[in-house]
């Protein structure tokens, strides 16, 4: 059994004149992941990995859920595969984790967030929010094999009112 949890990166800011890679998470996209971890704590400790785009949001979205929960940054990982907007270059990465983690989590980008949660799994999203997650749970027991899985959302509080 797997268990994949994409977290889509915080809020970011288009008031700088930098690259896409390079936007900053804003104090509000600070603020929700940083709730957004508190209020997912236990799930978001027991994965064993976190792998995240290069983006700076993505990577400061996954620092925070780290240091909110103690998790030790040793299981951070950065991988350039995750800076996509591509529904298929992401299932291509979710495919070839190593089957040594059964609990992971995966930092990045809508659409392609959005559209993976579809394509694999009982749930149908149409935009996964900034800072919320989407955990998919899998009967195969290899990642290359994922399909058909149970989904469950994690939706910041301003957004369920």
């Amino acid at each position: 059994m797997k268990e994949l949890i994409l977290l889509r990166h915080a809020k970011s800011s288009w008031d700088y004149a930098v690259s896409d890679r390079n936007r900053p998470v804003t104090e509000k996209g600070m603020k929700r992941i940083t709730n957004m971890a508190t209020a997912s704590a236990s799930l978001f400790k027991k994965q064993e990995i976190i792998f995240s785009s290069p983006a700076n949001r993505a990577m400061h979205t996954a620092t925070l859920l780290i240091h909110t929960l103690g998790i030790a940054f040793e299981k951070l990982n950065i991988k350039e595969e995750l800076y996509t907007f591509d529904t298929s270059n992401l299932l291509q990465f979710i495919h070839s984790i190593d089957d040594e983690f059964d609990k992971v989590i995966c930092v990045g980008h809508n659409p392609a967030f959005s559209s993976a949660v579809s394509y694999l799994s009982d749930t149908t999203i149409g935009n996964l929010p900034t800072a919320a997650w989407a955990r998919i749970v899998f009967e195969q027991s290899q990642w290359s094999q994922v399909n058909a899985g149970s989904c469950n959302l994690g939706l910041p509080k301003e957004i369920l009112v």
